[in-house]
């Protein structure tokens, strides 16, 4: 908490950027106060963020929260809000995470690295990671959720060759040629291509 109370605003290096609009900052804002007339505990407030008159900020804000039906846990903010829900037990946590309608990305800090494959092992979302909180993986892999859940639609992912398909058009070409003509200039001879008169299909695709 305190390194992110520390942070400020600002686009260089290491500083928290505006969020896209005010509407965007006005969302953001009324899911954190929905979050504290839920009960939610406030161990970092970015609100007074949002009182500046220029640009739509809004600064880290973390949320201790007491209940899975806390509307921070049920939509992505899409701002700098993090929502902190303590549990007894693994298969507790794995549970609330599985539970989700959207299954984008999961991910788990630790040191120990058969904590790691427990968590790994059993997430519901398309995206892992391991001490990354925003898992999005390098090429060529895409970027995408997992089937079934509100974080997929359509046949394929909108990166990697999931990409490579959704822009590309087949053209598939199927010929059959009968006979060469003797007359016609051909490489072969024409006693070779007496031999292979025979008509044939042929198939060639194309990208």
């Amino acid at each position: 908490c305190a390194k992110a109370a520390a942070l400020e605003a600002g686009q260089e290096n290491g500083q928290v950027g505006p969020v896209i609009d005010a509407s965007s900052r006005d969302r953001i804002v009324k899911y954190i106060d929905a979050s504290v007339n839920a009960g939610a505990n406030v161990l970092v407030d970015g609100r007074e963020w949002a009182k500046r008159e220029q640009g739509s900020w809004v600064g880290p804000t973390v949320l201790l929260v007491n209940s899975v039906d806390d509307p921070t846990m049920k939509t992505e903010l899409f701002g700098p809000v993090i929502s902190v829900l303590r549990v007894d037990s693994w298969e507790v946590a794995i549970a609330i995470e599985n539970a989700s309608e959207y299954g984008n990305a999961a991910c788990v800090y630790t040191r120990n690295g058969a904590h790691a494959e427990w968590f790994t092992s059993r997430f519901q979302a398309g995206m892992l990671g391991v001490n990354v909180g925003v898992p999005v993986p390098r090429e060529p892999f895409s970027f995408g959720g997992m089937y079934g859940t509100a974080s997929k639609f359509g046949d394929m992912d909108i990166t990697g060759s999931g990409a490579m398909e959704f822009f590309t058009t087949r053209r598939k070409i199927t010929t059959k040629w009968g006979a060469p003509l003797l007359s016609s200039p051909v490489a072969a001879s024409c006693s070779a291509a007496q031999e292979d008169a025979s008509d044939k299909a042929n198939f060639a695709g194309r990208m």
